[in-house]
């Protein structure tokens, strides 16, 4: 999972994460919830072929839907799908977390070294029964100081934290995206494309919107666009084999946009293990995913100090001891090559990045890996050896 402590707004380089909160639930301006039907049906208009909405399969506890969640008006070419509302929890140190819902996620980071060699957790069941600790596992994908992971540990009454060896500063969120009260989405009723590559919209994945806006109703990381230098490659680390990887990406949009206070999720785009592709950080009200009308890259938070016009697409899941499943190859490839077309670059070029904030400059290949631009595992070993591959099938037919 990546933490780069990066803000697009100001410059590449970092803030330092803020301590973990719960999620505030402001009112934006309604501007925040017309893109969806815009979106939607520019997206359709300009599809290769229509088909069904790739919708996430949605569970909750919960059946009334939400009364403040009227996001959901439909408009040409958008349908309402409800999803539940994000609930998280946060805490400090190594006490017992028990909150007033069923955990699916613990977000867990602290500062000192990165490895997590004495770290564990261990759940607490609805009886208030401790189950039996389990190490932490090493952040594959964290860079900077110290480590961070999002666990997943199915719908856990509570939980209790074990420092890694010489860490301070142990933070942690309870989160759940799967049992909370029912919000209302407008989402596209047909495929939407980037360049003829299908993706799900932020809307067709459950995104709420507000998670993005402060608690006085201001955009916590308001949109920077640059012209697109070069394109990285990550993995978020997480479970491999995922059931539920739509639920995986609210957690990490929560834990990016709150926790880190980043204001919203570090990719640009991300990938699962069936080849679905999420839009990831907002962009504004424009057709293409990722960008202005102008085409310029949004500014996301991906590659602390090497944000600006750089484009970071994440697999969903850990490469370190095995590569993706052939669905995601294949949609990663089909993405990477429709991005370097739209762009005009060649994907098996070495270039220079030059931060345009910072003036920072860095050699690396048009397609590169995290761990090129500092010191971290990603995308992992078995990912980072298959980016020559990527290379070469993306400038296939560019």
């Amino acid at each position: 999972m990546t933490l780069p402590p990066a803000s697009p707004s100001t410059s590449s380089a970092s803030p330092t994460p803020s301590a973990l909160s719960t999620s505030a639930t402001p009112a934006p301006s309604r501007r925040a919830w017309s893109r969806v039907t815009r979106r939607g049906l520019l997206g359709a208009a300009g599809a290769v072929a229509a088909g069904a909405v790739f919708a996430p399969a949605v569970t909750a506890d919960t059946d009334p839907v939400a009364a403040d969640a009227d996001n959901g008006d439909t408009g040409p070419g958008t349908t309402s799908r409800t999803f539940p509302m994000t609930r998280a929890e946060a805490a400090v140190g190594e006490a017992p977390v028990r909150p007033a819902f069923p955990i699916g996620y613990v977000g867990v980071r602290w500062s000192g070294p990165r490895a997590a060699t004495g770290g564990g957790i261990r759940l607490i069941g609805a009886d208030g029964g401790k189950g039996a600790w389990q190490p932490l596992s090493e952040p594959g994908c964290a860079d900077g100081d110290g480590g961070a992971l999002l666990i997943p540990v199915n719908q856990a009454a509570g939980y209790e934290l074990r420092a890694p060896d010489g860490a301070t500063d142990l933070r942690s969120v309870a989160i759940d995206t799967t049992h909370g009260p029912l919000r209302r989405v407008a989402v596209p009723v047909d495929t939407t494309r980037v360049r003829g590559v299908a993706y799900l919209t932020r809307a067709a994945w459950g995104a709420d919107e507000k998670l993005r806006f402060k608690p006085d109703g201001t955009e916590n990381s308001p949109q920077t666009y640059h012209p697109f230098q070069t394109l990285t490659i990550h993995h978020t680390a997480t479970k491999n084999g995922d059931p539920d990887p739509a639920a995986t990406v609210r957690a990490m949009y929560q834990l990016h946009a709150v926790t880190n206070d980043w204001g919203d999720i570090g990719y640009h785009f991300l990938v699962d293990e069936k080849g679905e592709i999420y839009e990831g950080r907002y962009s504004g009200e424009t057709a293409t995913p990722a960008h202005d009308e102008d085409g310029k890259l949004v500014t996301a938070f991906h590659t602390g100090g090497f944000n600006a016009g750089n484009l970071g697409i994440a697999l969903i899941g850990n490469m370190v001891d095995q590569g993706p499943t052939a669905a995601a190859r294949d949609a990663l490839t089909n993405l990477v090559r429709s991005l370097v077309r739209m762009h005009g670059v060649d994907p098996e070029a070495k270039v220079t990045y030059t931060n345009p904030l910072s003036g920072a400059k860095k050699e690396v290949d048009e397609i590169s890996g995290h761990r090129d631009w500092m010191a971290t595992e990603c995308p992992g070993e078995v990912m980072y050896k298959e980016l020559a591959a990527l290379r070469k099938a993306a400038a296939m037919g560019s």
